[in-house]
């Protein structure tokens, strides 16, 4: 039990812990649901004594305080995926958005290309063997706690101890900071047939559940669109998840024995993925619960593992999607607006599945039908995270289509049958002008 004695050595305060950062040090948060607010905020209480502190993470939840206009120049956020807090900040130029596959960043830690000074980590108490959990967030976590130069970690009796590639062991913790306190949590859509709002994420999760046969393993986000497709499962049969990340809607299809992972290729029987962003009753359902199996992210979204799953079916995103299949899924236009996260990643992976399915899918419309989502031209300064010789099924509330092998005529003619009605044509009549038809 040396480990202990070390335990009790490492252990201080959140503002003693956070005087190993000096100007100009990069600082590495733990993200999602488990940003490590004890850490964050004691951090910000030294704005006065810092200059040019760099935060780097991906979607975090919560108001990051660091994010404050009266902190530019002392704080300034990397965003390896922007997250809504970190919009406006990216937006007014006071943070730097980054464009990379989650597969790649953890390369960047190790090889020194984004070195770590220190790394802030939210973990479950130590077990008897002194092993900390990342909980619900492994991600990119574990490989930039590996590459940091001071760890300090926020230990939390509220943090579930999730199981897999996720621990972390005393003797690599610096500094300790014992606070407990609740996560940030992130509702699922609840879908209801009889909500007229809900109809159009309803209509979408039916059509790409179409694709999905029974043993199929899933990769899937967050938000309505998923969450409908969630709700459209229960007709199917043993299920399994591979996945960046999962939410609530996942839990309840393994307890009524839909997603049994009993017939995926690898890692049978588990649930794979990197991080949960959800609420409390996914955070009770991971711990210690050896169906699932958290993993890495240079693990999660390597294309090569994804690609060893039989029948892969890949569910993404996307803000708009030109007519000959170019996806733009970070930006508006030139601001960017989330990121290139897992999504190529996965829908490469799924490519090269035995039996795979690419799905992009998406509304018709944006705006409450202002704006067609399938579009003529990408908007001027868009950025295309899914390329034409990448895309395959593209599903919108008019139904699902495959672009893969069809040539630009093919593909104009397809993604106007499944655009709103009252844009087709529009489309149509652009096609026409650019001899695609």
């Amino acid at each position: 039990m040396r480990w202990l004695e070390r335990y009790q050595a490492k252990k201080v305060s959140a503002d003693e812990a956070v005087r190993v950062i000096n100007s100009g040090d990069r600082v590495k948060v733990q993200p999602g649901c488990a940003v490590p607010t004890a850490l964050t905020e004691a951090m910000v209480r030294r704005a006065d004594e810092l200059e040019n502190v760099e935060v780097m993470h991906i979607l975090s939840m919560g108001d990051a305080p660091y994010l404050d206009p009266k902190y530019e120049g002392i704080f300034r956020h990397r965003a390896l995926f922007v997250g809504e807090n970190a919009r406006k900040a990216v937006a007014d130029g006071r943070a730097d958005a980054m464009g990379i596959f989650l597969s790649d960043a953890a390369r960047l830690f190790y090889d020194g290309t984004l070195p770590i000074d220190v790394c802030f980590v939210h973990v479950s108490p130590p077990d008897e063997h002194g092993f900390c959990s990342l909980g619900v967030d492994v991600g990119l976590t574990k490989a930039a706690a590996d590459a940091a130069k001071v760890v300090i970690a926020q230990v939390n009796r509220l943090m579930p101890r999730a199981l897999g590639d996720c621990f972390i062991h005393v003797n690599k913790i610096d500094h300790i900071v014992e606070h407990d306190a609740p996560l940030f949590e992130m509702p699922q859509f609840v879908p209801d047939p009889d909500d007229p709002k809900t109809e159009v994420p309803m209509k979408i999760g039916a059509n790409v559940v179409e694709l999905i046969e029974d043993g199929d393993t899933m990769q899937m986000g967050i938000g309505t669109i998923p969450d409908a497709v969630l709700y459209h499962l229960r007709g199917k049969r043993d299920l399994g998840v591979h996945t960046e990340l999962f939410a609530d809607g996942v839990v309840d299809l393994v307890e009524e024995g839909i997603i049994t992972n009993d017939k995926k290729t690898l890692n049978r029987g588990k649930m794979v993925a990197g991080f949960v962003l959800g609420t409390r009753k996914t955070f009770d359902f991971i711990d210690n619960n050896p169906i699932v199996e958290f993993r890495p992210t240079e693990y999660v979204n390597d294309i090569n593992v994804i690609a060893q799953h039989n029948n892969m079916v890949a569910i993404n995103s996307a803000i708009e999607i030109d007519i000959t299949g170019q996806v733009c899924a970070d930006s508006i236009g030139p601001r960017v607006y989330s990121g290139f996260g897992g999504q190529l990643d996965f829908i490469r992976g799924a490519a090269r599945s035995k039996g795979g399915k690419p799905i992009i899918a998406l509304p018709s419309t944006a705006k409450g039908g202002e704006l067609s989502r399938i579009v003529s031209q990408l908007k001027p300064g868009a950025g295309v995270v899914t390329t034409r010789g990448d895309v395959h099924w593209i599903v919108s509330e008019y139904g699902a289509v495959n672009l893969h092998g069809r040539s630009y005529r093919e593909r104009a003619q397809l993604l106007i049958s499944i655009a709103h009605p009252d844009f087709r044509d529009e489309l149509e009549r652009y096609a026409r002008e650019q001899k695609l038809l």
